[in-house]
């Protein structure tokens, strides 16, 4: 077996932050049917934490798809994409299960989103870094 490319490694992550998203989506969706709200949260306070677990996440991965992708067309090598891809969907992961959680703010909650963050703050100056002379 080869190594993975760095345009693999883009397709690996993406594939799995796109499954990741559709689960939460479905998790969203059968939320509502389940306690009958068809737009917005009912007000319900299940239905919010289900619908921005999915929200967030739809929020978030898009930039980090365009991150990904730019670092592989710019040489990066592949374990900084995976490093980024992985980072994102633990994050993501963390802040799906932590916002489930009935005192908030949750260690998953936090985590998460501190990961999130520090993953987008390193593919972002990364290629900003990248735009005065790749290393």
């Amino acid at each position: 077996m080869t190594a993975m490319t760095a345009l693999q490694a883009v397709a690996l992550w993406s594939g799995l932050l796109i499954l990741l998203l559709i689960g939460l989506s479905l998790r969203t969706i059968f939320t509502r049917k389940r306690l009958k709200v068809s737009l917005g949260d009912g007000p319900n306070s299940e239905m919010t934490v289900i619908s921005r677990a999915f929200g967030n996440a739809a929020e978030y991965i898009p930039p980090l798809l365009i991150i990904l992708l730019l670092m592989a067309l710019l040489g990066f090598q592949p374990v900084w994409i995976h490093l980024l891809g992985g980072a994102m969907f633990l994050g993501r992961l963390l802040h799906a299960w932590g916002l489930g959680k009935k005192i908030q703010p949750s260690f998953g909650r936090v985590s998460g989103m501190i990961l999130t963050q520090l993953t987008l703050a390193g593919g972002a100056l990364a290629l900003i870094a990248c735009a005065f002379g790749c290393i």
